[in-house]
């Protein structure tokens, strides 16, 4: 397959996510949620549109492979894939970068996340039988090449152990902050709350701690909050973190505020466990900024002055987690 193929063959597959009316892609995406939970019907269809929109317009695909001068002359390599499972389809873009490079990629997929890049790998076979030895899932990664690996920080150690002495790219734990102002409007803030709501917050760019003025007026914030997410207090899974986080706050006479989806905490730490946000105060902004961009584990800073409220979810092509470029990885091999 030379590269005009694969980018035909990346912009149909847009088409396909897009088409909600397939009854064979909704059944992959009941099989999706009832093997995890977290994987409800609207978030699928969110990582979908995304994708389809961010990542595999045609245009947006040209546009990206003309930046590296990207031909058919590459010399392919094996390249082993460990993906995250902790939101829906997280670890497409790496997926996408291997086959557009003209690699040949073998992924181990989460257990939490096994159903729908399976079904996708499957639908683009069923296309172009050729992709069948360029993708293949394994049960276990081994005489590969390359990797590139997504987990937590134990298990980033556990990949540096087995596959440091390979090109590598090994990523752990990871999350997001927002800084506020105090002077949003409502509008701000309710495109924050999909910020730190979108996906149930398990994402590495959901907002987990947010940084407020002295003196702020937390009730806007909270009231916004509960406008596009109050049927979260539906869900099993998130109402029984709520409950179990808002005990132990309790149980320990923590100061705490909630709008009845989600608490929020005064804390030094950047991660929040799900239905919790942390919050500290500030006295200088331009301070503020300037030591959080230099902490290593923040993918994204939200506010007017960096990535704007309501777009961390929403990644382009080149917004590369961890700030690591993966296709020149690939193409330096």
């Amino acid at each position: 397959m030379n590269l005009e193929e694969r980018i035909e063959l990346m912009h149909r597959l847009a088409q396909y996510l897009l088409d909600k009316e397939n009854p064979k892609l909704a059944d992959v995406k009941r099989m999706a949620y009832e093997k995890n939970k977290w994987f409800t019907e609207e978030f699928i269809d969110l990582a979908f549109k995304n994708i389809a929109n961010a990542f595999l317009e045609k245009e947006k695909l040209v546009a990206w492979t003309y930046h590296y001068r990207l031909d058919d002359n590459i010399k392919p390599k094996k390249v082993g894939i460990v993906m995250a499972g902790n939101i829906p389809l997280v670890g497409f873009h790496d997926f996408l970068s291997v086959f557009i490079s003209g690699h040949y990629q073998h992924i181990k997929l989460s257990e939490k996340d096994a159903i729908l890049l399976t079904h996708i790998i499957e639908v683009l076979i069923e296309w172009d039988p050729r992709v069948a030895p360029r993708v293949k899932i394994m049960d276990m990664l081994k005489d590969c090449e390359a990797y590139i690996a997504t987990g937590s920080n134990n298990s980033s150690r556990y990949f540096q152990y087995y596959f440091g002495k390979y090109p590598s790219v090994i990523r752990g734990n990871k999350t997001s902050v927002a800084i506020i102002n105090g002077d949003e409007t409502e509008e701000e803030l309710v495109t924050l709350s999909d910020d730190v709501h979108l996906y149930f917050g398990l994402g590495c760019r959901n907002v987990t701690k947010i940084f407020v003025p002295e003196n702020y007026d937390f009730v806007p914030l909270l009231n916004a909050f509960k406008i596009k997410y109050a049927q979260f207090s539906d869900h099993t899974k998130f109402r029984n973190n709520y409950d179990y986080n808002l005990a132990l706050l309790i149980m320990n006479n923590k100061f705490y505020m909630t709008n009845g989806v989600i608490i929020f905490a005064e804390n030094d730490s950047l991660f929040s466990p799900v239905s919790q946000v942390h919050y500290a105060f500030y006295k200088d902004k331009n301070a503020l900024l300037n030591e959080l961009k230099a902490q290593e584990n923040i993918q994204c800073i939200i506010s007017r002055d960096a990535v704007p409220f309501g777009q961390s979810q929403h990644p382009e092509l080149f917004d590369y987690a961890d700030g690591v470029d993966t296709m020149q990885f690939l193409l330096g091999l």
